[in-house]
């Protein structure tokens, strides 16, 4: 099977990440274990969804990951010109849900899995699949934990995200959080003794736009991410109930995402004496008001590293010398967590990245094959 025949394959199986990913997974066993390759499973806790991985070659230390998410991001509310779960051609370019993010890495790999059984290897490729990439890198803390404890030792690992083919080497982080307001409410005309909860809010929302603002006045240029400065961002606001009424609930997600170096906690602890302060002001008027905040999925940022085996690697296998870093977030900082050396390296442009039509050309396809090819070539010496 092509890399293409096999993106084809994956593209149709719809792995929107609020749904199962265990369809897809199934597949991937099946045409693992027709090629006489074992690969294990580290299910989801509800067992609703499965990571795979498995070895090609040697069990021996030092092998080299290539690792990719299953999951994609919804189509609803999007205007595709032809089916999404469907992998359609045209003018050099390979249509589909997950062809760019990140189905088309992940069809190479196993794509090439035969080639990889013929080389033969002297160290092993670990193929690595996750589930819930796209909601919080969830899968791969889980895989991650039973590659560990199956004693697996790899040199490199190479995350397949669209990169066109650079080598990546730092990617912001990012920490996800839910805060609830309770309020007090009462008509509009007393607002001196309710507390409105949209108001109180707002106090909340602006002071991400504050703290942003003095993270971009204190931060020189150059560190090559675009913002260069940890940025803060609130996505969705729900609460009220009537104009003339103070309300008596307000909810928001937002986010952080650092740059390497920075941590979560030290904003954490910051926003949570912001929420501290205004608790303390809203039950003066009504006891019973309070504000609730939860941190709904963190995900470390990934840094370049001296002498990391998986850029040397990378660059020698690409040609690709220059610095690359990114403000995406993805799995790469939890596998150097780990303490694996790890990097992104991936064909296609993260610009198309869940667009309608969202699409990886030919010769992005081409490139990643020609990629993973010398990665076995070199593993094979």
């Amino acid at each position: 099977m092509t890399p293409k025949e096999m993106l084809a394959r994956l593209v149709s199986f719809n792995t929107e990440s609020q749904r199962s990913n265990l369809e897809l997974i199934d597949f991937c066993r099946d045409y693992l274990a027709d090629l006489g390759v074992e690969s294990r499973l580290a299910p989801s806790p509800d067992g609703q969804k499965a990571n795979l991985y498995a070895r090609i070659g040697p069990k021996v230390d030092g092998g080299v990951v290539l690792s990719g998410h299953t999951d994609v991001v919804p189509v609803a509310g999007q205007d595709w010109s032809s089916d999404p779960w469907t992998l359609t051609e045209r003018d050099g370019k390979l249509y589909g849900r997950g062809t760019c993010d990140m189905k088309g890495f992940d069809a190479i790999a196993l794509a090439l899995v035969p080639e990889m059984l013929a080389a033969p290897l002297k160290r092993p490729i670990h193929i690595a699949l996750s589930y819930d990439e796209e909601v919080g890198c969830q899968g791969a803390r889980v895989m991650i934990e039973a590659m560990t404890k199956d004693g697996l030792k790899p040199s490199a690992v190479i995350v397949g995200e669209p990169s066109m083919m650079h080598v990546v080497t730092g990617h912001k982080g990012g920490m996800r959080m839910r805060t609830t307001v309770r309020g007090h409410a009462v008509h509009s005309s007393r607002v001196d003794v309710g507390v409105p909860a949209v108001m109180i809010a707002g106090r909340l929302i602006d002071w991400h736009n504050q703290v942003m603002a003095e993270n971009k006045a204190r931060t020189a240029p150059g560190n090559g991410f675009e913002p260069p400065y940890t940025t803060l961002h609130v996505g969705v606001v729900n609460g009220g109930t009537a104009v003339n009424i103070t309300a008596e609930n307000c909810m928001f997600t937002h986010e952080v995402r650092c740059v390497p170096g920075e941590s979560f906690e030290s904003y954490e602890q910051r926003y949570r004496a912001e929420v501290a302060a205004l608790e303390a002001q809203m039950q003066a008027i009504a006891p019973e008001t309070g504000i609730d905040f939860v941190v709904t999925s963190d995900t470390p940022a990934m840094g370049p590293e001296e002498n990391g085996a998986a850029e040397e690697l990378c660059r020698r296998l690409t040609g690709d010398n220059g610095r690359h870093v990114v403000a995406y977030g993805t799995e790469g900082g939890l596998f150097q967590r780990a303490g694996w050396s790890t990097v992104v390296c991936g064909p296609g442009d993260i610009a198309q990245a869940h667009q309608p039509d969202e699409f990886i050309t030919l010769d992005q396809l081409e490139a990643g094959t020609q990629f993973v090819r010398k990665l076995i070539a070199d593993l094979a010496r």
